[in-house]
C-alpha cells in the first residue's frame, strides 16, 4: 500500500472538490499559491489547496490559507493530517510565516490536531458574504459558525550549518 504525496494544478484540485467535498465547491483561482494530492496505490485520494487567505485583515505578508483540504472514501486514515502538514512545510519552506485554515464548529478538528495544530486560534461567527459592493450567492454553508486554526511558522535558515 504505498502513499505519496504529488503536485496538482488548481484545476485538477479543483475537479476533486468538486466531486467529493462534503460542503464546499471549487476554489477561484485569483490568489492560489499551490495544490498538492496524495495518491494512495495509484489513485488521487485526497488534495489540499493554498491561497491567500480570503479574510482581507488576514491577507498580509507571509500569510497563506488552506482554502479547500478534502479526501475521498478510499483516503487511508490520517490523510487529511499528512496533506495539513505537507501544506505547512511547503509554504515555510516558500518562505511563508502564517498559515490559517477553517473548520466548521460541529467538526471535530482532529486531521489538523493530528497535524501538529492543537487549538483553535478564533471563533468566526457565520455572515453571508455577500455585499452591495460584490454579490455573492447565498449558501447555507456561510450560515455555519466556524473555528479558524493559525499556524505561525518558524523561519528557516537561509544557509546550510555548516557554510
Amino acid at each position: 500500500m504505498s502513499k505519496r504525496i504529488v503536485p496538482l494544478t488548481l484545476r485538477e484540485a479543483n475537479d476533486f472538490v468538486e466531486q467529493w467535498h462534503r460542503h464546499s465547491s471549487r476554489t477561484s483561482n485569483d490568489g492560489g499559491k499551490f495544490a498538492i494530492g496524495m495518491e494512495h496505490n495509484g489513485q488521487l485520494v485526497g488534495v489540499a489547496i493554498v491561497g491567500r487567505p480570503v479574510a482581507r485583515l488576514l491577507q498580509v505578508p507571509g500569510a497563506a490559507e488552506v482554502l479547500r483540504l478534502c479526501t475521498s472514501p478510499a483516503a487511508p486514515k490520517g490523510a487529511a493530517s499528512k496533506l495539513y502538514a505537507r501544506c505547512r512545510r511547503i509554504w515555510q519552506q516558500m518562505g511563508g510565516t502564517t498559515l490559517h485554515t477553517y473548520t466548521l464548529k460541529r467538526e471535530s478538528g482532529a486531521s489538523l490536531r493530528g497535524a501538529g495544530i492543537h487549538e483553535p486560534s478564533a471563533e468566526v461567527e457565520p455572515q453571508q458574504w455577500d455585499r452591495p459592493s460584490r454579490e455573492r450567492e447565498e449558501r447555507d454553508i456561510y450560515e455555519q459558525p466556524k473555528w479558524r486554526w493559525t499556524e505561525h511558522l518558524p523561519e528557516i535558515p537561509t544557509e546550510a550549518p555548516n557554510e
